[in-house]
Formats: structure tokens, sequence, C-alpha cells
């Protein structure tokens, strides 16, 4: 693995590079672009990907969002689903600018909220060959409809009064408000996707001193809450996407959404007993999730040569 940085625009993107074990220099290798999930950072759930891909064969590029982790950007602890799409486009051009990747053999895995970054981003970037969404979350209909996306769209109205609210209060002066990814403190209400996302992020499970389970309230819940990641998918998705999910997820919803709505090549692929979580670092389910996506992106960034 090689720690690097790639350029965004005016932002430094910080990443880490996996090679497989046989790794030549002046080989030409098919690449995948990890994507990790909102709250994240590359050396979690998208570190581990690119590494067990790495040693299936592939060049794997885990990175931290811009306004996030090591990566540049201002105001930190952004979430802005335009940019994590625009950040997934800028790792495909760096991939593009090595000499031992193939340049139209690229394809990008993506894992809860970054699955849905990496749908929106190859919708557009048909750089991008194939895609994996693992425990996908398509996070503004998540945000506006909860987790188990009970709710309609207009349940969202109250938290953007309460914004609209905050934005006065913060442009007279008062300090910038934040919100938790996932929650701090668990009740009898919390989905138990999750109560286990926070052993995941806030326990020695994976913590991560770059993850800080926080966000901007006002800059992020009103770029999240207008997204759809799945926007047009059923015209601009013509790439082949393997959608991997657990039967026990609340959140396996999007991912059979995705499934309907896609036109093109697709599979779905539900892993009796596995909950939303289980994907980011239980054996069992990394590997399956793995061993769906190693033939499929072998068959669908094959060498045409």
């Amino acid at each position: 693995m090689e720690a690097i940085t790639f350029p965004n625009g005016p932002i430094s993107m910080a990443g880490n590079l996996y090679f497989p074990a046989d790794f030549d220099p002046k080989g030409s290798y098919a690449a995948i672009v990890a994507i990790h999930p909102g709250g994240g950072v590359k050396e979690q759930a998208a570190g581990l990907y690119a590494s067990k891909l790495a040693e299936q064969g592939f060049v794997a590029l885990a990175f931290d969002a811009s306004y996030q982790g090591d990566s540049g950007g201002e105001p930190r602890h952004l979430e802005d689903p335009a940019a994590r799409v625009d950040d997934v486009r800028a790792a495909v051009d760096h991939l593009q600018s090595l000499d031992y990747v193939d340049a139209e053999r690229i394809g990008a895995a993506g894992i809860c909220a970054g699955g849905g970054y990496a749908i929106n981003a190859a919708m557009t970037d048909h750089r991008i060959k194939a895609i994996t969404m693992v425990s996908g979350l398509n996070i503004g209909t998540s945000f506006r409809r909860n987790w188990f996306g009970t709710d309609p769209d207009s349940a969202a109205v109250p938290t953007l009064q309460a914004l609209a609210q905050q934005r006065t209060a913060e442009a007279q002066g008062a300090e910038p408000a934040y919100l938790p990814y996932v929650p701090a403190e668990p009740d009898e209400n919390t989905p138990p996707d999750l109560v286990e996302a926070r052993d995941y992020y806030l326990t020695p499970r994976a913590q991560h001193p770059n993850a800080k389970n926080k966000f901007l309230f006002t800059k992020s819940v009103s770029r999240i809450f207008t997204f759809d990641a799945f926007h047009m998918v059923e015209d601009l998705l013509t790439q082949p996407v393997l959608i991997v999910a657990g039967s026990e997820a609340g959140s396996l919803w999007m991912s059979t959404e995705l499934h309907s709505r896609v036109r093109g090549p697709k599979k779905l692929v539900v892993v009796d007993g596995g909950t939303h979580m289980d994907f980011y670092d239980v054996p069992k389910y990394v590997d399956r999730a793995v061993e769906e996506a190693t033939p499929f992106f072998e068959e669908n960034l094959a060498s045409q040569s």
C-alpha cells in the first residue's frame, strides 16, 4: 500500500493505493475506486475492500472525501453529495494518469452512502465501466424518508425549518451546529443497524481519529435533502452493476429499489442473515461481498486486447 495525494480542482485528496502481491509497475492492471460510507474514512471499510480487491489482482484506491479525513477542503466536516460524486471522478482521473493502470478498465466499489455515490458518479462518468454497491444507501432519500423508508419526502420539512433558523443564527454570529452521523447514545427507537453503527464507529472495533462522527448541519443537510443518488438511473446507468446487501439490513429497500429500476446488466445478491454493518468488517460478510465482486469485475473489466 502506498499513501498518495491527488488533485480535485483546488483540493488535495488523500488516498491509499493498494497493489497486488505480484505487482509489476510495467504491467497493465484493471483498477477499482473504493468509496467510503458517510462519516467514514479511507482506513475503515473502503480500505478493507481496496486491500482485498488488490489481493485479487486489481489496483485499488481508497481515499478520504473532500472536506473530511486527511483530504483538504473548507469548511471541515462537510457532507456534500455533489462534492462526494466529484471526488469519485477525480479518483478516476488519477487512476487514468498511472502508467500501470489500463484507462479503459476502471470500476468503482462503494459501501453504504459510498455505494450511492458510486452509482451516481457512474451515470455521468462512463469511464467507470462497472460498479459494485455493498450495503448501499441513497443518502438523500434515507435522510428524507428515515432509515426504513417509511416516511414521505415531506417529512423532511420540519428539519429544513430548523435548518433555516440555524442558518439565520449563524449568519448573525452563532457557532456552526453539527449533527452526528450515528447516534452516540442509542435508545429504544434507534434502528438496530444504527446501534451497530455506533459500535463500529465509536468503539475500538473500527474507531479512527479522523472519523469524528459529525457533519455540518446547515451546509450539509441543505445539500443532502435534495440529493437523489438514483435520479435518472433508468436512462443514464448503462454499465453493469452488482448489488450486495444483507437480508436483515434495514437499508435493504434501497438495494432492491435500485435493482428494480436499473435497465442494464444487473445482479442483486441478498446474503442471508447479514445486517447493514456486517459488510463493513465482519469477515464472513466482507469475504462474501468480495467473492461476488471479484468475478464481476474480472468479467466486466476484462482486457480487450
